[in-house]
């Protein structure tokens, strides 16, 4: 499968944040929610244009773009 093709990131569509083509769901949604602990079935009930290929999609796309990033110093995440 070519995950990239399931991904867009067009700065006149959710400002330009990487979304699932043909949606305005951004891929971090998906992430949110898959690192809360839902399920691809869960996923999809909350939203239902969603297949699949789409969530796998999201995980192949975060793991590419963070794959060369370096922290500069240790993120601050809400606690």
């Amino acid at each position: 499968m070519k995950y990239f093709e399931r991904i867009e990131v067009n700065p006149k569509i959710m400002m330009g944040k990487p979304v699932i083509r043909g949606t305005r769901i951004p891929v971090y949604v998906i992430l949110n929610l898959l690192a809360e602990g839902y399920n691809e079935k869960e996923v999809q009930k909350e939203y239902p244009d969603l297949g699949k290929a789409d969530i796998l999609a999201a995980l192949r796309f975060a793991a590419l773009t963070t794959q060369f990033e370096e922290l500069r110093k240790e993120p601050q995440f809400a606690r």
